[in-house]
């Protein structure tokens, strides 16, 4: 069976639409060619692209991220709650600025003294201790003490401390001494007052007539935030917090539930 051959066209171009405009020629420069990247097996390098999601984060990390979700998901009693909430950014800087002025002397400061006090004690001379330095105490035990000999008139105690259960007890020794006490961001930031890597906690025993006033507005702060809301904080559990999957599931099965009892 023979195909027959297809109609030849007539030629003739069908005439433009009146009003319709035409489209511009594009005006191509042959100086600049395209060259289009072609991302195949052995062609153009891949382009960077954002892999955080894949990296393989150092066991500390994980663990830090892993604590600090557990966190929110599990429900948090109010003894470790409160750690959550730590005093104000204004209120803090005032209360670093105060501990700035009585930081105790660095073990250079001390040996020179020493070393002064040594000389002079060889050479004949009366060696004269002098009053005694009013300067911030740190140390868990030596803060214990102070509070309950009721001779600390501030407490600062860091949100971060690990193992917690070194000053979970500590606000609620200060609240029944009448001491009054704060939570403040972090560790490290207390220990750099006292020239150690981290401090749990600490206090304030006497400052010089020039800051009284300072330390009275401090305290009546501090009180406002944490003492008188003890009570509050007492009864305040943490946590519970879900992820985005787990609402979603949750939403889902409270409607087929609400579909199932209006069904019947």
């Amino acid at each position: 069976m023979v195909k027959s051959a297809p109609p030849k066209s007539s030629g003739k171009k069908v005439a433009a639409a009146p009003g319709a405009k035409k489209a511009a020629a594009k005006t191509v420069n042959p100086l600049f060619e395209k060259t289009p990247k072609s991302f195949g097996i052995g062609a153009d390098v891949q382009p960077k692209r954002d892999l955080t999601r894949f990296v393989k984060w150092p066991e500390y990390v994980r663990l830090q991220r892993q604590k600090t979700i557990l966190r929110q998901r599990l429900k948090v009693p109010p003894a470790i709650n409160q750690f959550s909430k730590t005093l104000d950014k204004n209120t803090a800087t005032q209360a670093f600025k105060l501990l700035s002025k009585y930081r105790p002397e660095t073990k250079v400061e001390k040996k020179l003294r020493l070393t002064a006090a040594a000389e002079a004690k060889a050479a004949g001379g009366k060696v004269d201790a002098g009053k005694k330095p009013v300067v911030v105490k740190y140390g868990i035990n030596h803060i214990t003490a102070l509070i309950e000999a009721k001779k600390a008139q501030l407490v600062l105690i860091a949100h971060d401390v690990d193992p917690i259960e070194l000053v979970v007890w500590l606000p609620a020794l200060c609240r029944k001494m009448g001491i009054p006490y704060a939570i403040v961001k972090g560790k490290s930031r207390l220990g750099a007052v006292v020239h150690k890597k981290t401090a749990t906690a600490l206090a304030i025993t006497d400052v010089s007539a020039a800051d009284k006033h300072e330390l009275a507005a401090l305290i009546s702060a501090v009180k406002t935030n944490f003492s008188e809301k003890f009570e509050e904080t007492r009864k305040q559990w943490g946590g519970g917090i879900m992820g985005k999957k787990s609402n979603e599931a949750t939403a889902k099965r409270l409607r087929i539930r609400a579909k199932e009892l209006g069904q019947k």
